[in-house]
């Protein structure tokens, strides 16, 4: 009896010994996010109840249910509360600093975009507006959910400096375009401060820096041309609109045959995998065609072409046909956001009535469209936009307890239909907390207020009397 009992004792002090070492031997994480319905966007779209995410410094290590707790060392632990858990989302076509002019030119004015846009800018752009703008705009995204977006603007390295203080990812290209800007005195200056940018952001973990030639009727053939063989040779993305209006052929120098905007990008070479397409709008299935070979993405802006009236892009073709698409606000002019939650809603049903047919874009469709469908437009699938083992932590945390989240049959729907920014608790971006319970964690948003407040007195009177002459002004898209 005596040799069983101390037989028995042997062994529970070998298992308990065994537990403890395998405890202190446990793989360590930085942080795990538990008790939250996790939304993968892997290519099974995998949804689990009860989920856990590990991650350790900037990458996810681990994906799956509750039991992954007891084989992690965990630094911390965000207890989701019975939220939705899912890939950050990526808005893939902005006008960030433009948030310093949100809200003007709303007189009805015809010819927006160059009789108030570009003077606007013309006069009241500066290094200073860009770089608080961006801060404003980068927290405004953050709190929405936002982890990556995609720009094309100018004084691009003042907005990386803002977008990495608040502790967002971006895609950043410097504007190539046929006049004088604010930071460019010669027409295509851009090139050049686009190269020194790319130069000194090339490897940075944050930024992704980029060309962003304007259009195919602002930019000559040539210089496409020079812009897409540099790109090639820095493998570096290229930005541009194209199919936003109906009339862009037409004002396309150097094309005698008057082909579409995509066509005559393929046409001169510059069309390929390391182009990202804001708007196409106004394409054929011939187009469509050409931007599915290429291998570029396409931006889809469904509530800045609703309210600019331009149009309804054939995203639903796009979507059936596997092109690299993903959801974009344009600038906070166009659709006076930079959040993507009512964009999600016009997304689907924009299509929905364009094609009479309440069975497409579903919000499963919808979800897929503002995170990997994002990621796969900016050609930056292998990184971002699902949660998958060795993926950066780019992650965000929607709470379910408000109101307006119950009930909660289906998190696409909830996600698509009834959520707005202020569901969003947490931001997580390259495993760093940028968001917490509402609270920014990175940047004073005292500070970025009061200068924001003064930039606002400093434009307001000057853009009341530029709407007086925009107003006057006939709309060149037609």
């Amino acid at each position: 009896m005596r040799i069983k009992i101390s037989l028995i004792t042997t062994l529970l002090l070998i298992s308990g010994c065994s537990s403890f070492a395998s405890k202190d031997t446990l793989p360590p994480a930085s942080l795990i996010i538990k008790n939250g319905q996790v939304i993968t966007m892997n290519d099974n779209k995998q949804l689990i109840e009860n989920g856990v995410v590990v991650i350790n410094n900037d990458t996810i290590i681990a994906v799956g249910d509750h039991s992954l707790l007891s084989q992690y060392d965990a630094q911390r632990i965000i207890d989701a509360q019975n939220g939705i858990v899912m890939p950050g989302m990526i808005n893939t076509h902005n006008h960030l600093p433009m948030i310093a002019f949100r809200g003007l030119g709303e007189e009805g004015i015809e010819n927006r975009l160059f009789a108030y846009f570009f003077p606007l800018e013309s006069k009241k752009l500066s290094r200073e507006l860009i770089y608080q703008a961006t801060r404003l705009g980068a927290i405004d995204l953050a709190q929405s959910g936002v982890t990556t977006f995609a720009d094309m603007y100018y004084h691009v390295d003042e907005m990386a400096k803002a977008t990495k203080e608040v502790g967002l990812r971006a895609v950043l290209g410097e504007t190539v375009i046929k006049f004088p800007v604010v930071d460019a005195k010669q027409p295509y200056g851009g090139l050049e401060y686009g190269q020194q940018f790319i130069n000194d952001y090339k490897n940075d973990p944050l930024i992704t820096p980029a060309f962003a030639p304007h259009a195919a009727y602002t930019v000559s053939k040539q210089k496409l041309q020079q812009i897409n063989a540099i790109s090639k040779k820095l493998n570096v993305p290229v930005l541009i609109h194209v199919g936003e209006f109906g009339n862009e052929s037409a004002r396309i120098s150097d094309n005698p045959k008057q082909l579409s905007p995509v066509a005559w990008l393929h046409d001169i070479g510059v069309l390929d995998n390391r182009m990202v397409l804001a708007h196409a709008i106004h394409v054929d299935q011939a187009d469509i065609d050409l931007i599915k070979q290429s291998g570029a993405g396409v931006a889809y802006n469904p509530m800045a072409n609703a309210k600019g009236a331009t149009g309804i892009a054939p995203a639903w073709e796009m979507y059936q046909q596997q092109l690299p698409m993903g959801l974009g606000t344009d600038g906070p002019m166009s659709s006076n956001q930079v959040d993507l939650w009512r964009t999600l809603s016009y997304a689907a049903n924009m299509q929905r009535l364009k094609h009479n047919d309440r069975t497409i874009m579903i919000p499963e469709q919808v979800i897929e469209l503002a995170t990997i469908g994002g990621a796969r437009a900016l050609h930056m699938e292998d990184k971002i936009g699902s949660l998958e083992v060795g993926k950066k932590a780019d992650i965000i945390i929607v709470e379910t307890q408000s109101a307006n989240m119950m009930p909660n049959y289906n998190p696409y729907a909830t996600l698509v239909y009834q959520a707005n920014p202020s569901n969003v608790s947490t931001t997580i971006v390259n495993g760093n907390i940028v968001m917490e319970q509402r609270q920014m964690t990175q940047v004073d948003s005292a500070d970025v207020t009061k200068n924001i407040r003064a930039i606002e007195a400093d434009i307001a009177e000057f853009a009341k009397e530029l709407a007086k002459k925009a107003i006057t002004s006939p709309s060149l898209m037609k």
